[in-house]
């Protein structure tokens, strides 16, 4: 079709165009600030691996610092998004807490550039995510829902009442980033790589029971 003849672009599509130049321009820069940190990170190169333009990068997102804390805020959303995508309420509450955890380790397994990120804002003492105003609200539902299978548990006599969620939190989430995280180091010093696929299910089970068996009464 000539391009002069050609129907004028409706606001719908320049809008569909625009979301997916800032997914691509967030996938980019998603990579490139788990490869090379904050600082070595450069909005040139993001540019020029993306469809677009440095002038355009600044126009969707203001700058370096407003792209990598939208890069962190989307690492975070993805994984509370996976969390809440399956309905935990028909399980008993201890497969409940267990497919939590099978789900934050699969999730960190999938996902390497978010413990990358996760990482590099630590060594930035969390200085870029403290300006993150909705990081409360999107990581308050995960000891929400914590609390709820804990609260269920409890009122079965199944889980002890002096447990935390956060502590829940904090276990899982050590755990399964830990092993992505010291993967190289573990490999080196131990030879043994705790993300050799041979051992994987070895190692979603291990995480499950240990949880499970740190909430049951008498556990």
């Amino acid at each position: 079709m000539d391009p002069a003849t050609s129907p004028p672009e409706s606001p719908d599509d320049r809008r569909r165009d625009a979301d997916r130049t800032r997914r691509e321009i967030l996938d980019v820069a998603t990579r490139e600030f788990a490869d090379r940190g904050y600082d070595g990170a450069r909005v040139d190169e993001i540019a020029e691996r993306t469809r677009t333009t440095k002038r355009m990068i600044y126009y969707y997102y203001g700058g370096k610092k407003q792209l990598y804390v939208a890069v962190l805020e989307r690492a975070y959303a993805q994984i509370r998004a996976a969390e809440h995508q399956v309905n935990l309420d028909h399980l008993p509450p201890a497969d409940a807490i267990r497919r939590l955890a099978e789900i934050t380790f699969d999730h960190h397994e999938a996902n390497p550039d978010f413990i990358r990120l996760v990482s590099i804002e630590n060594i930035h003492r969390g200085e870029h995510i403290a300006q993150l105003d909705s990081m409360a609200s999107l990581n308050s539902p995960a000891i929400q829902l914590i609390e709820q299978i804990l609260k269920r548990g409890r009122a079965e006599g199944i889980f002890r009442d002096d447990v935390d969620a956060f502590d829940v939190h904090l276990a899982i989430s050590a755990y399964c980033f830990f092993r992505i995280a010291n993967r190289h180091t573990l490999s080196a010093i131990f030879g043994r790589d705790p993300v050799d696929p041979a051992r994987r299910e070895h190692y979603r089970r291990l995480l499950g029971e240990m949880i499970v068996s740190h909430l049951l009464t008498g556990g």
